[in-house]
Order: structure tokens, then sequence, then C-alpha cells
């Protein structure tokens, strides 16, 4: 039988990337060091994912177990020097973590042995070409060890009830491309993911609607006190914020990327139905957290915003979410309260720079600059 190794048992590892591993005939192992989620999956050796939505359906997820990533050290590099796939879903800034493993895994495997597909499902793009990074930084490998492919995902998978247990819920609604180019004769054969030759629209488009409206939703949301996600995409104020954001993204991604408009505003559409479902009880608390990574220069605000300036058109929509982000705070979040000092301690120019990536002369800096200011403590 052939085996994957998962690293991150969380909802998301569970809910998506996990689940279509197993049901795609994996041996599935998940790699975590959360003691308890790993000593439950051993024991039960079983979960349900619970869809709701549009043609939901539940699944049981069967046969599987679990490694303390910390406690199982030998156990998991063993686990990765015979596996076919190694997949992630830990959250970027955690990849790091993961490379003595995974070097120590490569390092093992039995001379001859087909390469080791490793994809990083992050919400993030060219997550496993950071991966890949860490990993070299450990150990050299030879090409033919591993093949190495960017991925693109996109499932709401929200805060679980209490008393879940191990089951997740999760929307209907998933999609997984994984880019061609990496794998050479080794494109895994995973019912549910599409394999294309150029990932960069697929993943644009995914950060920069998905993920950039999820943003400005939650932003936006706490500022008229809205407790979900649902709920926030229902006030009319939040809701002409996320329209018109994804309005400007979407200017953007044609230009990039030659996509059809009408397409696209179809697609977007789409997104805001998913936020719009009663079913996933997302709280924007969630949805919100870790605001400085989302504020990255790269990331769904700044992104799409530099691009437009670089264009010659100025993001109003964007920079108010960006105005809204600066705004947010979440009891149990370090980088609202870290994101909170910032803004206190630095200029604006200075923010701007040190969190946004965004230097003096860039055709952006002005108006992000007194976005910024406007958002500073009196």
């Amino acid at each position: 039988m052939t085996t994957a190794v998962h690293f991150g048992a969380g909802n998301i590892g569970r809910g998506f990337v996990g689940l279509l591993l197993a049901e795609a005939g994996y041996e599935l192992v998940f790699a975590d060091v959360q003691t308890a989620v790993v000593d439950a999956i051993r024991a039960a050796g079983r979960y349900r994912v619970h869809e709701v939505g549009e043609g939901a359906v539940d699944h049981e997820v069967t046969g599987v177990t679990a490694l303390d990533s910390n406690r199982d050290a030998e156990a998991l590099v063993a686990a990765i020097a015979s596996a076919d796939v190694v997949t992630t879903a830990v959250g970027p800034n955690a990849l790091r973590f993961l490379a003595p493993a995974i070097a120590a895994g490569i390092a093992a495997r039995a001379a001859g042995a087909r390469p080791l597909v490793i994809m990083a499902c992050e919400n993030a793009i060219g997550a496993t070409d950071v991966l890949r990074g860490h990993v070299m930084e450990v150990a050299e490998f030879p090409p033919t060890a591993a093949r190495w492919a960017n991925t693109a995902v996109d499932r709401i998978v929200p805060a679980q009830p209490e008393g879940a247990g191990l089951d997740v819920t999760v929307e209907a609604y998933c999609e997984w491309v994984v880019d061609a180019s990496g794998l050479g004769d080794r494109a895994p054969s995973i019912p549910g993911t599409t394999v294309v030759d150029d990932l960069a629209p697929y993943i644009e488009r995914k950060l920069y609607t998905v993920n950039t409206g999820h943003a400005t939703v939650a932003y936006h949301g706490a500022r008229v006190g809205a407790a979900t996600i649902a709920e926030a995409v229902g006030h009319p104020v939040v809701a002409a914020e996320l329209r018109a954001v994804l309005a400007e993204t979407r200017a953007m991604l044609v230009a990039a990327h030659g996509l059809d408009e009408a397409a696209l505003a179809a697609y977007g559409e789409k997104i805001v139905h998913r936020f719009e479902n009663p079913a996933l009880p997302d709280l924007v608390s969630r949805v919100g957290r870790e605001p400085l990574r989302k504020l990255g220069r790269h990331e769904r605000f700044i992104g799409p915003a530099a691009e437009l300036a670089e264009a010659g058109t100025i993001p109003e929509a964007l920079l108010r979410a960006v105005g809204a982000a600066l705004a947010f705070r979440a009891q149990g979040d370090a980088q609202s309260a870290e994101l909170a000092e910032l803004l206190s301690s630095l200029t604006p120019a200075e923010l701007a720079a040190q969190v946004m990536g965004i230097e003096p002369g860039h055709p952006l800096h002005r108006p992000l600059v007194a976005t910024i200011a406007s958002a500073r403590p009196d």
C-alpha cells in the first residue's frame, strides 16, 4: 500500500488534505506536536468529516494513525523514508520546523527508491519552495531524491464546536491545485486535485479572492461588532467593502494573468455565497488572527494593492481593508497585540517598510502611509 505522511493533524489537515489522501487510497500517517491529538488519532484510528452546504456529504476516514513529531522522532523519519507523498498544513511560519525530519527521512530512503513527492498545502505563494529551502539548509540531496510541487488549496474549515473530538465540520466546496512543473513523472493520483502547468493564476486567484475577501470581512466585521463571518457579510457596510475589494483584486488578476473578467466575477460571487453560509459558524476572531502576516508584502492585501499602484491605480478599497486590519484586536492573538505596539512605536513610514515591505518611492507608499497615519491612536 502507498503511504502518505501529513504534517498537521489539525482541522484543515483532517478535514481537507488528509481526507483526500485517505480517499485516494493512501495509508495515512499524521505528524503533529499536539500530543493529545496524536494520542486520540492513535486510539480511534478513524474520524468523520461533516460537510455543510450545497452537495454536502459525510465522510468516514478509517485506518489512520499519528506520530508525535517530538516524541516519535525516529518513527517519523522512518515513515518519511518509506512514504510516497509528504504534505503539510501547519501554517507558513512553521514550515522551517519540519525541515530536520524531512531531510532525515529523505536521507534514509532506500537506494533506488522512487522520488518522494512533497507538497506544502499552505495559504501562501510558493510554500513548497519555502519548505524546500529550509530542507536544503539542513542537507543537500540529488534532484532525483524528491519532487517538490507548489499547490493552491481552498476549503473553509471553521473553528470546531466544543466536544467535536476528532470529527471535523467543513464546507462542501474544496479545491486543491498542484503545479506539474516540479513533479516530472511523479504526479500522484489524488481524486479531488487538479494538476496544472502554470500554478500562478490559480494561486493568486485563490489568495487574492478567497483569502483577501475572507480577511476583509473579518476586519470590517470586527469594526461593526459582528461575531461570525456570516453575520459580518450580512451587514451592508461589510458586504459593500467586500465587493469593492473583490472588484480591485479582479482588475489586478485580469491584468496580470489574462483571466476572463466575467468568469472571475462569477467566481467572486461564489466566494461571497460561501462566506454567507450560516451552517459554517466561522468566527471573525479566528479569520482575522495573525494580522502581521496578512499585511506582508506578498500577502492578501499589499500584494494586489502594490500591483494596482504600480499600474497607476490607487487601490482605495484594499487600503480601507488595511486600515481595518490595523485596528483589529483579538484576545489571545499575539500578532494583533504586537501590531498595536508597532502602530504606536513606529512612524507610519517605518511601519509601511518594516511590516508591509513598501519603501519610499513605491507608488503605493504615500497612500499607504496616509492609511497607517489615520489608524494610529491619538
